[in-house]
C-alpha cells in the first residue's frame, strides 16, 4: 500500500435504519478521538496522580476525600479524568461498530476493543479498592484507635490486590493503546496528525524525565497519611 493510501476494506459510507439515509464516515474523527483519549487525557490523569500529589506531611492530608476539596485535587482530577476517558472510548467504539456493521477483526479492532476492555477493568478494579481510613482522616478520633480503620491505612490484602492489578494492568492498557493508534494510522494514514502526536508524546516523556529527577514522584501512602513511623505501611517498609 502506498504511503498516505486508505486501505480498501475501510468503508466510507454508511446506510442508517433509524436516519433512513446514507451519510458519510470521516475516521479522522475518529481518530482525533482515540488518540487523544489515550495518548494525551490518560496520560495527563495518569501524571496527575504520580507527580502533582502534595509533599508527605507528619499528618498527611486531614481533609475527607470529595470533589470539591482542593486537597485531593490530584485523585479526584485521576479519578474523573479516567471515567471521562472510558465514557468516550466507549462511544467512540459504539461509533466504529455501527459504521463498521460490527467487528472487523482486524488488528487494529483487536487492539482497539482489549485497550476499552482493560480500561473498563481499570474502573472496576477502583470501585473495589476498599476504604480510605487514617489516623487523622476527616472522620477519626485520635483517641480511639478503632476509628483509624481504612483498606489503604491498614494496607489490608484488599487494597494490596487493588494496586498490585491497578498499577500493572494500566501498563498492559497502555500497550494496547499504543497498538490501537498505530495499527489504526497504518490503515488511515494521517501524516501531519501522526507528527503533532509524536511530539506531544515526546514532550510529556521529557516532562516526566524532569519531574523524576526532581523527585516529585511522592509515594502515595505517605502523602495520604503521613510520614509517622508508627502508621502500619511504614511500619512493613522501615526495614526495606
Amino acid at each position: 500500500m502506498a504511503t498516505g493510501e486508505v486501505q480498501s476494506h475501510i468503508p466510507t459510507e454508511v446506510y442508517l435504519d433509524f436516519l433512513g439515509g446514507t451519510i458519510e464516515i470521516h475516521w479522522d474523527y475518529h481518530a482525533y478521538l482515540m488518540a487523544g483519549i489515550w495518548f494525551i487525557l490518560v496520560p495527563i490523569s495518569i501524571i496527575t496522580i504520580r507527580y502533582f500529589k502534595p509533599k508527605p506531611k507528619p499528618r498527611g492530608i486531614t481533609g475527607k476525600i470529595k470533589f470539591t476539596n482542593v486537597s485531593w485535587w490530584w485523585f479526584t482530577f485521576h479519578q474523573y479524568g479516567l471515567y471521562l476517558a472510558i465514557a468516550l472510548s466507549l462511544g467512540g467504539l459504539a461509533v466504529a461498530l455501527i459504521v463498521s456493521k460490527g467487528f472487523s477483526g482486524t488488528v487494529h479492532s483487536i487492539f482497539g476493543i482489549s485497550t476499552i476492555v482493560f480500561g473498563c477493568l481499570e474502573v472496576v478494579s477502583a470501585w473495589l479498592r476498599g476504604t480510605h481510613g487514617g489516623k487523622y482522616y476527616a472522620n477519626a478520633d485520635l483517641d480511639d484507635p478503632s476509628t483509624w480503620h481504612g483498606d489503604h491505612y491498614g494496607m489490608t490484602p484488599r487494597r494490596q490486590r487493588f494496586e498490585a492489578y491497578h498499577k500493572t494492568a494500566g501498563y498492559l492498557a497502555g500497550f494496547f493503546a499504543f497498538g490501537a493508534v498505530a495499527s489504526g494510522l497504518m490503515q488511515y494514514p494521517m501524516p501531519i496528525f501522526t507528527n503533532v502526536l509524536l511530539v506531544v508524546v515526546l514532550v510529556i516523556f521529557v516532562a516526566c524525565i524532569v519531574w523524576e529527577y526532581k523527585g516529585r514522584a511522592y509515594d502515595t501512602y505517605l502523602s495520604c497519611f503521613g510520614d509517622e513511623p508508627d502508621n502500619p505501611r511504614n511500619k512493613i517498609r522501615k526495614d526495606l
